[in-house]
């Protein structure tokens, strides 16, 4: 399973034409831009990232619902630690760690 993170274009880099900056949740990063190249993206366009490479160009109406998923599959698993931690087990929840 691959999972793509929506960033906004905010710049793209004039020293390597295959480079843009882009923000993913108010954190600034800079990605490979070079597979979308029959797109023609300019700043303010959402792209799906992943490892670096942006897959593809979406509509902020995807950006917006992808973001909402992952912060929801953040929530749960915080809660499910949570419960894990509050039951008294000697869960750890860092893999390869116990308590």
């Amino acid at each position: 399973m691959c999972l793509g993170i929506p960033g906004q274009i905010t710049e793209l880099m004039d020293e390597h034409e295959h480079l843009a900056r882009v923000e993913v949740s108010g954190v600034g990063r800079v990605v490979n831009i070079g597979l979308l190249e029959d797109e023609h993206l300019q700043p303010g366009d959402w792209v799906l990232i992943h490892v670096g490479f942006a897959m593809s160009k979406i509509d902020e109406e995807e950006a917006q619902l992808a973001l909402a998923s992952l912060q929801m599959m953040g929530a749960a698993y915080t809660d499910e630690v949570q419960a894990l931690l509050s039951s008294g087990s000697s869960f750890d929840a860092r893999p390869g760690w116990s308590a």
